[in-house]
């Protein structure tokens, strides 16, 4: 099975920076990674240029134009160009675990979308962060909230099963899915601009096509840099689109993936 990890970017590159140091010391690494970048300054470019010989897999950079949080936009277009069987993603504000990527492999299932666990790196260690460029945290590092969630134990995790009901934990930030069942919903709905809902809103349509979802309680783990909220100036228009597609179990979006996949 071909894997491929998505990381989404913009314009936060000491943030990405430790994300990819975590990519590097991944026990077991993708088939390649690709950078999701929502308009980011050539400073991301280059910092993803000085991975490339980092790391023993290719490093591919999307880009596209910054108009704006289109998050949903690039994650398709960064998606349409994988060459895996297997799609596991993360923000760029994310630090893995060191067996993240390969707890996502280990789990992965047909029928079946994944998520794990993210534990909270907190404002007031930020600075400290940055100084140190620290990728490695235990449940008892300094700076961080929601320790058990830092519990990395595979023989608990295996006491969590598969469930039809869609988590209030799940986030976008730390997923994977098979992308034959991506394509099936037709991917992110790209009607999403500004912050929320894209993730829990494909959710929905992975359960409403019959994909059941397991949660990586004790595994998947990836820490969450602070930042400041973003703008939820479009929240309520979201929330309305995902509300149809509740109402109306919809399982496909007609604003998808498949015009990026004609390119490739």
């Amino acid at each position: 099975m071909i894997s491929s990890l998505i990381i989404s970017t913009y314009n936060w590159p000491d943030a990405l920076n430790l994300v990819l140091k975590s990519a590097v010391q991944q026990v077991e690494l993708p088939d390649e990674i690709i950078i999701a970048d929502d308009g980011s300054t050539n400073e991301t470019k280059t910092l993803i240029d000085s991975y490339k010989n980092k790391l023993n897999v290719p490093l591919h950079h999307v880009w596209h134009e910054d108009v704006g949080f289109t998050k949903a936009t690039i994650l398709n277009k960064a998606i349409a160009k994988a060459k895996g069987d297997y799609i596991i993603q993360v923000d760029g504000d994310c630090i893995m675990h060191a067996h993240f990527v390969k707890d996502h492999l280990k789990f992965a299932s047909k029928g079946t979308y994944l998520y794990g666990s993210r534990v909270n790196i907190q404002e007031s260690h930020l600075s400290k962060l940055f100084e140190t460029k620290h990728v490695t945290f235990s449940p008892f590092s300094k700076g961080i909230k929601k320790r058990t969630r830092a519990i990395h134990a595979p023989l608990l995790s295996c006491l969590y099963g598969k469930s039809d009901v869609i988590s209030s934990k799940f986030r976008g930030c730390n997923t994977s899915f098979f992308k034959t069942d991506f394509i099936a919903v037709n991917g992110y709905n790209e009607d999403f601009k500004g912050w929320g809902r894209e993730d829990s809103e494909l959710a929905h349509r992975f359960h409403n096509l019959g994909l059941s979802a397991r949660r990586l309680r004790y595994r998947g783990i990836v820490y969450h840099i602070y930042h400041n909220e973003k703008s939820k100036s479009r929240l309520e228009l979201n929330n309305d689109i995902e509300q149809r597609t509740i109402s109306e179990k919809l399982t496909r979006t007609e604003n998808g993936i498949d015009k990026h996949l004609k390119t490739h």
